[in-house]
């Protein structure tokens, strides 16, 4: 993303909206702010904010339903959420509706910022972009595209970045520990039911056709370790 990447903060409480937006500002970032989630919509709509940090609750509406109507729309911004809610169930949400991260309140200004920076460093991925292939499945970098025989596949950007690794590594198990480490680049807490979540989301989109007979599967579970990706079955 460019040094000068656009983020929307959505948040009902406006001195932290304000505050939250400066630190962005201080980082490089251009920022704007939304205080419900009917404004947050329209600044979506005309200025396609780069990410967003987002709060759960709206008072008049859902930040997990805003999340939904986005990818909805296909619009693919990375999504930050910020709640008071810290149950695992909650957390989960936030994933399940296309989020990328979760951050609880209250929280430091430092690592909101740290975790921002960090999603925009998976949205860049390592080294120069190039093209990864296994079997009809592609993924071309620097168009930020996935295709299965020929059919666009729609990725959320942490979905990209696990698919990416999961491609650039085709045949080698890798482990919950180890995509936690490389596609979220610091440490959940050892929830590796993230992991076992954004696979599932994976296969639901690469190993699945809608309304068609499902293609041969390449995401692989391998019991106890972890997930890899190959074409032929064992």
């Amino acid at each position: 993303m460019a040094a000068r990447a656009k983020v929307l903060v959505v948040d009902d409480e406006v001195y932290l909206a304000e505050l939250v937006a400066t630190a962005l500002r201080f980082e490089g970032f251009a920022t704007a702010v939304a205080h419900s989630g009917p404004v947050a919509w329209r600044s979506l709509r005309d200025d396609r904010p780069d990410l967003l940090v987002l709060d759960v609750m709206l008072g008049e509406t859902s930040g997990f339903d805003l999340c939904r109507q986005m990818r909805d729309a296909g619009i693919d911004a990375p999504v930050v959420f910020l709640t008071a809610r810290d149950a695992p169930g909650d957390r989960i949400s936030g994933f399940v509706a296309g989020g990328d991260d979760y951050v609880t309140k209250p929280f430091s200004i430092e690592e909101l910022v740290l975790r921002v920076l960090a999603v925009t460093r998976r949205l860049k991925g390592p080294g120069r972009p190039h093209v990864l292939r296994v079997a009809d499945l592609v993924l071309d970098e620097a168009a930020h595209e996935v295709r299965r025989a020929g059919r666009r596949i729609q990725l959320t950007p942490t979905e990209f970045a696990l698919l990416r690794l999961l491609m650039a590594h085709p045949g080698q198990v890798l482990t919950k520990a180890q995509i936690l480490d490389r596609v979220w680049q610091y440490d959940f807490g050892g929830n590796a039911s993230v992991v076992q979540t954004y696979v599932s989301y994976l296969r639901a989109k690469v190993d699945r056709v809608p309304d068609g007979p499902d293609p041969v599967p390449l995401i692989h579970t391998v019991n106890r370790v972890g997930y890899m990706m190959r074409a032929e079955p064992r």
